[in-house]
């Protein structure tokens, strides 16, 4: 805590000048003069877009001083790793924090995982592992790298964040070269702020010194700060940018050995073609597939074994997950009627849904299907919990069965079998008998499951107040008809 009157240490971000004000007078001076490239015989990948470059800063400094709403840890798989920037943010956030990643176990390559700021001016810190860099394993390093920052920037369009400071993610020690990954960091951050990012106003890219040259150098090649600028870095971007989202593109991976190559009569094969893809190159040796058609056709003959259906159910869910990840979803994330909080008694993460934020006659069903598959499917690989909150609920915001039968069918086995308990707040009596006849006749196994709670002090006899965001309409709602007889700690959205 700074001293009353001190000048704080903390960079507001509102202070630094965005990356669309920092004409230099070297870039002004090769516009002018360099008229070679004035007439392109094809648009730029990257074209000048000042609206996303207001959304960028270049700010030369420690990361961990930035007041953003989330800033980026680089760690280890362990998240205990000794590098500056890990330092820097573990002594300013304080002991608190080295406390709560213990509670993470551990964050694997190209994961991205979020705590609390605590000490810091930033709210939150999502901790990200870099890949460790050899020449014969490119491929992999840039994959790797490529999720960091895709998935940081997905998680802080899933909580609202409105900005998001990025350290370096790849580390001296993990000896990936610093042109080649901010070529990745540059491309990415910028094909997610095209196609997902509404909801982020600002990226800063905080770098030391050394790092600053070379990212001045290229910052240029993805964002423009003129048409002029566009036309002179043109021919310097690289020939691989990647795909639509800026993911690097194996070729091989792009091959499927089919029965009768040659024999797709019709657009929907090709389709179904374009869909395999996705799968091939998943694990460390893709392997052939057979016909993925006569797969379905004797599923609907009845003929496909146990173990042959759980591959085709697999390969639909990796579909979804695909076109999750893909889709932008910024509309429906924006209802803030499922989002993750703490954890229960057990440890057990919790995710919370709140019926009353559910337009079921507005929204596009389909898309809330995807952005709940895209949300949970980090979350079901360990024990969870999920806590209903039917409060206030309409008839409009009622999910019909076979909406829910559809989302049932569609996801992993995961989902069911790592789900421990789904509480149910609030319940009305049309609302149990409903979850009854669902539970009884539409989907085995999840009855014992559920458990109802007429009240929030039950709830918290299962998890902690301060674990639970809770909307504050709930809260009036639960103190008007069951009385003022819980914590206010619980106070949330």
């Amino acid at each position: 805590m700074d001293p009353l009157g001190a000048r704080s240490q903390f960079v507001d971000i509102q202070t630094l000048p965005v990356w669309q004000q920092q004409l230099s007078e070297e870039a002004e001076e090769l516009d002018q003069s360099d008229g070679l490239f004035s007439q392109q015989p094809f648009p730029s990948p990257f074209p000048y877009r000042p609206d996303i470059n207001r959304k960028i800063i270049l700010f030369t400094g420690d990361v961990a001083l930035l007041n953003c709403t989330a800033i980026v840890n680089t760690s280890n798989e362990s998240l205990n790793d000794k590098n500056p920037i890990s330092d820097s943010i573990q002594q300013l956030a304080g002991p608190e924090l080295r406390e709560e990643l213990v509670k993470l176990k551990g964050c694997r390559t190209g994961e991205a995982k979020l705590t609390k700021g605590f000490n810091l001016a930033a709210r939150y810190i999502i901790h990200t592992v870099g890949p460790k860099y050899k020449a014969k394993y490119r491929t992999a390093a840039e994959s790797s790298l490529y999720s960091c920052y895709r998935n940081v920037m997905q998680l802080a369009a899933e909580q609202s964040m409105a900005s998001v400071g990025f350290c370096v993610v790849n580390t001296t020690k993990r000896g990936y070269p610093l042109e080649d990954a901010a070529h990745i960091a540059f491309r990415t951050v910028r094909r997610f702020l095209e196609n997902h990012g509404n909801s982020i106003d600002t990226v800063v890219f905080a770098v030391s010194e050394t790092e600053e040259p070379v990212y001045k150098k290229l910052l240029p090649l993805y964002y423009p700060r003129s048409e002029e600028e566009e036309k002179v870095c043109l021919p310097l971007i690289p020939a691989d940018i990647g795909n639509s989202e800026g993911e690097p593109v194996v070729p091989e991976r792009q091959i499927r050995i089919a029965e009768k190559p040659g024999s797709l009569e019709d657009d929907c094969a090709e389709e179904s073609l374009e869909l395999d893809l996705v799968q091939v190159g998943n694990h460390a040796f893709a392997r052939m597939e057979a016909d993925v058609d006569k797969q379905r056709k004797l599923i609907l003959q009845g003929q496909m074994s146990e173990v042959a259906m759980q591959k085709q159910h697999q390969r639909n869910y990796s579909r979804w997950l695909c076109r999750a990840r893909a889709e932008d979803l910024s509309d429906i994330a924006a209802l803030k009627a499922l989002y993750q909080t703490g954890v229960d008694m057990c440890g057990r993460t919790v995710m919370v849904v709140v019926g009353r934020n559910i337009p079921v006659t507005l929204i596009d069903l389909e898309k809330a299907l995807l952005y709940f598959i895209h949300v949970m499917d980090h979350i079901t690989v360990k024990d969870y919990v999920i806590v209903y909150f039917h409060t206030l609920t309409g008839e409009h915001n009622h999910l019909d069965s076979d909406f829910l039968r559809n989302l049932y069918d569609v996801v992993d086995i995961k989902y069911k079998k790592n789900l421990k308990a789904f509480y149910f707040v609030h319940p009305t009596f049309r609302s149990k008998v409903s979850t009854w006849f669902f539970t009884t006749f539409t989907v085995s196994g999840l009855k014992e499951k559920v458990r109802y709670l007429d009240n929030l002090q039950q709830l918290f006899s299962c998890i902690k107040p301060e674990q639970i965001d809770i909307p504050p309409f709930v809260m009036e709602y639960d103190a008007r008809v069951n009385g003022q007889n819980h914590p206010n700690e619980a106070s949330g959205l």
